[in-house]
């Protein structure tokens, strides 16, 4: 061994589920491949919303409820807050993979564990676009009418 100890950054342990672990490493103790922190019970997919708070995250998922009345779906939302391990960059309005966890804080009971990529803009902010001005619109042909 050589006289100096180099310290070698810790190794991203397995998590049990089938994500990619972090090409970064952290010394963040609630990071699920870095830390102690166990990961059990429910997955799932959701937009990043917002990362304005310290190692938290907002990620939002939309629901269709049918509603038997009218025979129609309608769109529902749900929030929730999960840990944003450092190792994870990830921009906003991308696709994430979160699972459960125990409870970090009063409100935080899941962790961010895999980027998905870029997620599809919402259809409610999004405006009709213009037809381009250089298509050209072709007319069907006017039929011929006979006379007897």
């Amino acid at each position: 061994m050589s006289p100096v100890a180099r310290r070698r950054a810790p190794r991203a342990r397995d998590i049990g589920l089938d994500v990619r672990a972090p090409k970064e490493s952290c010394e963040d103790r609630h990071c699920p491949f870095h830390g102690r922190l166990p990961v059990r019970g429910q997955i799932l997919e959701a937009t990043l919303v917002s990362t304005s708070m310290q190692r938290t995250a907002v990620v939002e998922r939309t629901l269709l409820h049918y509603v038997p009345k009218y025979e129609r779906y309608e769109k529902r939302r749900r929030r929730y807050l999960a840990h944003h391990p450092p190792c994870l960059t990830i921009p906003l309005g991308h696709r994430v993979k979160i699972a459960e966890t125990r409870p970090l804080a009063k409100a935080v009971s899941f962790c961010i564990v895999e980027d998905l990529g870029e997620a599809a803009r919402r259809i409610g902010s999004e405006e009709a676009a213009p037809a381009p001005q250089n298509a050209v619109r072709e007319e069907p042909p006017a039929e011929k009418e006979e006379t007897s």
